[in-house]
């Protein structure tokens, strides 16, 4: 998944060439693909390692796990917000970032410790960094970039291959390392993981840290904000928000969280409406397809963010995973197949698109945003389909449906998720755009943590079963195709309210 930030200077420097692109790219490129490897190494690996490690492999831990990894996500995307702000208005992006990296690194080092307490402020610190790392890794692609340079969509287009190139990595590594250094051929060594996910976030601050100075003064802060006790008060800033981010993780729970988000996003759809009051009606329509469109996300990722949950525990415990001779395929690798397929798949839908379009016939923004949904919906009839009637004798089931149910959902990525930040910069008040790509942020994190809440709905209180996962997909089916459904048919109303924009 790529959110790019796509905003360019008034002129960029004049920067050597490599490959077709300033050299800086690629120094760019390499920093964000040891972060994504790092990200998605826990990714894949937090939920079941709460379950082996603080509740000894019992599955009524399933349903915290579940709680703390949609938590989790959730204050990942919430915090980008405020990221962007400290970059934006008082350090620059490479202070950020050369921060976010550093409290990200130690973050995955304390997560393998093993007190709670500490795992949990471990994942508070990995949340922290991360708000300052990932908005302004993306930014300063962009400015790399002059306004009128046509290499900047290929750039990042290379960028987003970074971020996938990380994403497949991450879970074929670790997850042959889990299985590799266990005492035990029956429980995976998952912390194993967390420290490869600590090495390669000190890989990637390494890149940047030597990398910089290739960048000229790109990313650095303006005259006014470069003093170095700027950065002593984000220092001390992160030194409050850790403590923060623990408490809502440890005592607050995923329902408190539920309820702070949903009371931001509704503050961030009031700002916008009233900004677009101040313009014209054009404008208010305008703001009022987005926020639409934000509802329709949040059931999106609400929906896709089960991956590092429902589908997790549903590889580990009823997915028949016995290859040749015996050889179990590692849970982690299921969490390749959609970076693979958004790779082989990407260039397709592209094509596509591009083949309506020459026809006049491609699909407005809210109808690809339907589609998403639909075929969102469409991965879960593999595991209905499987739950319900290729169940073998050991509670089983085969092997390819839930492959078949990453990649369905992987080509509903590709339908919408491109196109998000996009919108927001077309649709948006222009004084306000930062509001509102607040907003698709909270939109996401509002998704993240309700699929946690779903998730624990699944499992319950003694841990999923075939008939638990079944009610759950289903109702995520029907919940998504309907959606999608609407979503398509009152899309002539959205792009009426959109006035032209496409």
């Amino acid at each position: 998944m790529s959110n790019t930030a796509e905003t360019a200077p008034a002129s960029a420097p004049d920067f050597p060439q490599m490959l077709g692109h300033p050299r800086p790219l690629w120094m760019l490129f390499m920093t964000e693909f040891w972060e994504r490897f790092a990200f998605y190494s826990v990714s894949w690996a937090l939920a079941l390692y709460i379950v082996a490690h603080f509740f000894h492999g019992d599955p009524a831990g399933e349903a915290w796990a579940s709680k703390i990894y949609g938590a989790y996500t959730a204050l990942i995307y919430a915090t980008s917000i405020f990221g962007g702000f400290v970059a934006d208005k008082v350090i620059g992006y490479q202070r950020s970032i050369l921060i976010g990296a550093l409290v990200m690194a130690l973050g995955l080092f304390v997560v393998m410790l093993p007190s709670k307490d500490l795992f949990l402020l471990g994942l508070a610190m990995v949340v922290v960094g991360n708000g300052l790392f990932k908005p302004n890794i993306s930014t300063m692609v962009g400015q790399l970039y002059g306004p009128k340079d046509e290499r900047r969509d290929r750039g990042f287009t290379l960028f987003y291959m970074g971020i996938n190139g990380g994403a497949l990595l991450a879970p074929l590594l670790t997850g042959w390392l889990a299985g590799y250094f266990t005492d035990t051929p029956t429980q995976e060594n998952y912390r194993v993981v967390f420290a490869a996910a600590g090495v390669g976030m000190a890989l990637s601050l390494l890149w940047f840290w030597f990398g910089r100075r290739g960048l000229k003064n790109v990313g650095r802060p303006a005259p006014e904000a470069a003093s170095r006790m700027r950065v002593v008060w984000v220092l001390l800033g992160v030194v409050v928000a850790v403590p923060l981010v623990y408490l809502l993780l440890a005592f607050i729970g995923a329902s408190g969280l539920q309820w702070l988000l949903s009371l931001l996003f509704v503050g961030v759809a009031a700002m916008l409406v009233v900004e677009a009051v101040r313009h014209d009606r054009v404008q208010l329509d305008r703001v009022i397809a987005m926020l639409i469109i934000f509802a329709f996300n949040i059931l999106f990722w609400m929906m896709y963010f089960q991956l590092g949950t429902s589908f997790n525990f549903l590889a580990a415990n009823m997915v028949d995973r016995e290859m040749f001779g015996g050889w179990m395929f590692p849970v982690g690798w299921f969490q390749s197949v959609s970076p693979v397929a958004i790779i082989l798949l990407a260039p397709l839908v592209t094509q596509v698109w591009a083949l309506l379009a020459k026809r006049h016939q491609e699909p407005s923004i809210p109808r690809k945003f339907g589609l998403g949904l639909v075929f969102n919906g469409l991965g879960f009839t593999a595991l209905m389909y499987a739950l319900t009637y290729s169940v073998n004798s050991h509670g089983l089931i085969p092997f390819w449906p839930l492959t078949a149910c990453y990649v369905l959902q992987t080509v509903g990525e590709l339908c919408l998720s491109p196109i998000g930040l996009s919108m927001v910069t077309k649709l948006a008040p222009p004084r306000v755009v930062g509001v509102a790509m607040g907003g698709w942020f909270l939109s996401m994190a509002v998704g993240g943590n309700l699929s946690g809440l779903l998730a624990g709905k699944i499992s319950g209180e003694s841990g999923m079963t075939a008939a638990s996962a079944l009610a759950g997909f289903t109702f995520s089916f029907w919940l998504l195709a309907g959606a999608g459904v609407l979503l398509l048919l009152i899309s002539p109303l959205i792009n009426r309210l959109m006035h032209g924009v496409r």
